[in-house]
């Protein structure tokens, strides 16, 4: 019997030091794209791709997050109170039912591997979703429903993975493809930030991720990776022998939010894709580009 995804892991246990002194005492997934924080764009993500249970990997410090998805009684009575309806359904978005979502202390940070591993007694033996806040994606379909509907195919461990220029390939774990059959690719290997010229293609790996539990058995040896860390890039290659790991070209556009030109290139075009602020956004670049051009 085919088992439906209906279980999502979000490491979020990450200090976000590239974003100090803000994340000193806001964690980083609560910081906000327009009007939304990090963190909302992966739960509508994971709701639009049938995701019913959240599983969140913290740390010391995160409670701001595990607030953002309470009930605010007061906050909900006084927009009642002024007929603020329109309000009052932006903040249902954010409400979680009581069960449907969990929280996990990752102790130490060693590794995404490891972070995902912290969840293991509430994963159990089903196939899960893992999702990265920091890997914002823009698309018509979103990214994670894309491979949810890949894994209906495949039934297979799958990553989502998108060409970068190979001088930028370090930064990634890099697929070796068998087999390139458009949308997905069966993986020979996967090399973890492989060094300049060693990369065996330009096909990298990125922060979606639909896993099997033979990953989380995978984890249990604890083995160090790149970095001294447990990489989860290293138990999903465990699977590749047998033939059950494939990469997902997805349809839309990332952006790298764990970086603070990414966070900007991501505030910029979500809200240029606004109709109440595009126009406004639209004309302020133009002068800006303009005032640029004169200056040189």
């Amino acid at each position: 019997m085919r088992k439906k995804i209906t279980k999502a892991i979000f490491p979020v246990a990450g200090m976000g030091t590239r974003f100090l002194p803000a994340t000193k005492s806001v964690p980083k997934e609560i910081m906000t794209l327009v009007d939304r924080p990090l963190i909302q764009y992966a739960i509508d993500e994971a709701r639009e791709a049938g995701i019913k249970e959240f599983i969140f990997v913290t740390s010391r410090g995160k409670g701001a997050l595990e607030d953002y998805f309470d009930h605010s009684p007061t906050l909900e009575a006084d927009l009642r109170r002024k007929g603020k309806k329109e309000l009052l359904e932006i903040l249902k978005a954010t409400n979680m039912d009581s069960g449907a979502i969990a929280y996990i202390r990752q102790h130490k940070a060693l590794g995404l591997g490891h972070a995902v591993w912290c969840a293991r007694r509430l994963i159990a033996n089903e196939p899960f979703a893992v999702i990265l806040p920091d890997d914002v994606i823009a698309a018509e379909k979103p990214c994670l429903k894309q491979m949810v509907e890949a894994y209906e195919e495949t039934q297979g461990n799958i990553v989502a993975a998108m060409e970068v220029p190979k001088e930028k390939a370090s930064a990634y774990g890099i697929l070796d493809v068998k087999e390139d059959m458009g949308s997905l690719v069966s993986v020979k290997g996967m090399v973890e930030k492989p060094k300049s010229g060693d990369e065996p293609s330009n096909l990298a790996v990125i922060g979606r991720y639909i896993l099997t539990p033979k990953i989380l058995q995978n984890l249990n040896q604890k083995r160090s990776g790149a970095g001294g860390e447990i990489q989860l890039t290293d138990a999903i290659a465990e699977e590749i022998p047998n033939g059950n790991v494939y990469g997902y070209r997805f349809r839309g556009q990332r952006f790298d939010c764990g970086s603070k030109a990414g966070f900007l290139q991501a505030t910029v075009s979500f809200a240029l894709a606004r109709d109440e602020l595009r126009d406004e956004l639209r004309q302020f670049l133009e002068e800006i580009v303009h005032v640029n051009k004169a200056a040189q």
